[in-house]
């Protein structure tokens, strides 16, 4: 069992993450989805994954901010970011190439997305809720 402050800790990875991805996902959805598919495709990726990867960004960045599904909303999290850093930003290096961002955020991103898969964040979130009535039924 986590401490309250782990917990309260990782309360504070859980929002700014959820942040981070929600903030990204809507930019997404305002850029033009069409716009951000023709870019995916300039860079050889199907242009279908520009609109997975706004829902993703999107309602994942908006569950983990309210505590639901967590781990499921990080771990996707982290195959974004394992997909954004091969296909785009090592090519740029850590800190980036003058043209294109590096991998350095990404790679933050990704770590604090597999720490909350790993311990998940049930302080203030939605999910303890559901634990807390099938306790009481049992």
């Amino acid at each position: 069992m986590m401490n309250g402050k782990t917990e309260i800790g990782l309360l504070i990875v859980r929002l700014v993450l959820g942040v981070t991805f929600l903030v990204h996902g809507l930019d997404k959805f305002q850029s033009g989805l069409g716009n951000i598919a023709g870019w995916f495709e300039s860079i050889g990726l199907p242009g279908f994954l520009a609109y997975v990867t706004a829902v993703i960004e999107t309602v994942g960045g908006a569950a983990i901010i309210l505590g639901l599904g967590t781990r499921v909303a990080a771990a996707l999290f982290g195959v974004l970011m394992i997909g954004a850093m091969f296909s785009v930003k090592f090519s740029a290096g850590f800190t980036g190439n003058g043209q294109s961002a590096g991998f350095e955020l990404d790679l933050a991103l990704f770590a604090l997305s597999l720490l909350l898969v790993l311990t998940g964040s049930r302080y203030l979130a939605v999910d303890s809720l559901f634990g807390r009535s099938r306790q009481t039924e049992s």
